[in-house]
């Protein structure tokens, strides 16, 4: 083979067979040579006595999934095409002489799941619903599953959703009615050179430092009117519309721990990063008091913007991140409330929990 002799290498390497190949004989050599001679049936047959013994061979893959290709069995090329990308994915090797026919490979799954996903809807009803159409995507491999991921307190059964639409909480009219009055509040505080807003993320001298790159930064900031289950006096003495419009709010009453509700603002530039909250429990709602433009919140897999007069509910236990990618800051009203789908008696048991939690201490 290093003399370019493929008719000669082939024959001993074919004699070595014929006589019962030893341990490690090299399979993918004997398959190089074959295909040189345009033997494919042969070198596929090489291919496969060598993912035999090795079942990830990263370049028997690829080989295996390339001679597939030829034969025009395009899933079963995909395939092996997939299995190799994995494996060098899990390793963090390719094998060097094998980076072409990776690059080949990527393409041709790209295009590949192009061309599946038209055959797929060429197959459908073009008015599909939009979970119907999610489903799609996620087969796809267009869109990816993200599902309820608590850090601390996972409630089972809940639906997976992302957003609610503002007419499934009638109470939210008679807060977008104290809109005007929460602006008029909010441009004071800014006026007066922002005094109340502090850092969203702190550090609590009694805990570690949290790893957030906001950590101390005014870039995500809040000012507070409930806090913990506690009314930030001072703050609500000067904001008296946007206290009297949370009280329409089913706010969780937890001691110690609940309401929690604060403007929340969010400088041009700034990016909280991918997140999950604390349990599945609630929903955060978004009230927007001064939207701003390209200003943007990923759910999962969904991503809206604020609006004017538009409310923004979710769960917010499903990863999620925002950022203000335009030239002006926004603020938003939020607060927390209880799922619509858990019991009183289930809402009293959780309470407790929390509250044990809270009062806990190992001294």
């Amino acid at each position: 083979m290093a003399q370019r002799d493929a008719p000669r290498a082939a024959a001993i390497l074919r004699e070595l067979v014929a006589s019962g190949p030893p341990a490690g004989f090299p399979w993918l050599e004997l398959a190089t040579a074959e295909l040189v001679l345009g033997r494919g049936d042969a070198a596929e047959a090489a291919i496969d006595r060598q993912l035999e013994a090795a079942i990830r061979d990263v370049s028997a893959l690829l080989m295996k999934g390339r001679l597939r290709e030829q034969a025009g069995d395009t899933r079963a090329a995909s395939s092996f095409y997939r299995a190799a990308e994995a494996q060098i994915t899990f390793d963090g090797h390719c094998p060097p002489d094998m980076a072409p026919l990776r690059a080949h490979a990527q393409a041709y799954l790209a295009s590949s799941e192009q061309d599946f996903t038209a055959h797929l809807l060429g197959s459908l009803d073009g008015s599909l619903s939009p979970t119907m159409r999610e489903a799609v995507e996620l087969l796809t491999g267009q869109r990816q599953l993200y599902l309820q991921e608590p850090k601390v307190f996972y409630y089972p059964g809940l639906p997976q959703r992302r957003f609610w639409e503002v007419d499934e909480f009638p109470w939210l009219q008679d807060m977008l009615a104290c809109v005007p009055q929460m602006q008029a509040e909010l441009a004071a505080v800014i006026e007066s050179g922002d005094a109340g807003f502090d850092p969203y993320v702190r550090h609590d001298p009694n805990r570690p430092a949290p790893a957030n790159h906001l950590l101390g930064k005014a870039d995500w900031s809040a000012f507070h009117f409930w806090r913990d289950g506690a009314v930030v006096a001072e703050n609500a003495a000067r904001c008296p519309a946007t206290m009297a419009a949370l009280e329409h709010a089913p706010l969780p009453v937890i001691p110690g721990r609940s309401p929690n509700a604060h403007w929340s603002s969010l400088l041009p530039g700034t990016h909280i990063k991918p997140h999950s909250g604390m349990l599945n429990t609630r929903l955060i709602c978004h009230i927007p008091i001064l939207t701003a433009p390209d200003c943007w919140l990923r759910v999962g897999s969904e991503t809206r913007t604020w609006e004017p007069g538009v409310p923004l509910v979710f769960d917010d236990s499903i990863e999620h991140e925002a950022k203000n990618d335009g030239p002006q800051r926004r603020v938003v009203l939020l607060f927390e409330i209880w799922r619509p789908e858990i019991a009183q008696e289930d809402r009293v048991a959780i309470t407790r929990l929390f509250q044990a939690i809270g009062s806990y201490s190992s001294g």
